[in-house]
């Protein structure tokens, strides 16, 4: 007995690979914890030989984002996997 049919089957593989490369982001990313949209940069002035800390626009992909693409392909691969089920037709003795 199969579990999946073919439709199903490819919303399973669509799902796994979405969710697959958004991990892979994030660990190229860096794996942080939270998404930034700003770094802290140290920058030293040779010539008064100071140093002093400026913001940088800088977008890093973060564990959350992933985990709200994860959850929101899950639900929509659930519901999709509902709706494209095998529908089985029961026998009626008459």
């Amino acid at each position: 007995m199969k579990r999946f049919n073919k439709k199903q089957r490819n919303i399973l593989i669509a799902a796994f690979l979405v969710i697959g490369v958004s991990f892979i982001i994030w660990f190229a990313y860096g794996m942080e914890i939270f998404t930034k949209t700003q770094v802290l940069v140290e920058i030293k002035d040779e010539v008064f030989d100071t140093s002093y800390k400026e913001w940088h626009n800088k977008f890093i992909w973060g564990l959350d984002l992933t985990l709200v693409i994860s959850a929101i392909t899950t639900v929509v691969s659930g519901i999709l996997l509902f709706f494209f089920r095998t529908k089985k037709r029961l026998k009626h003795n008459n």
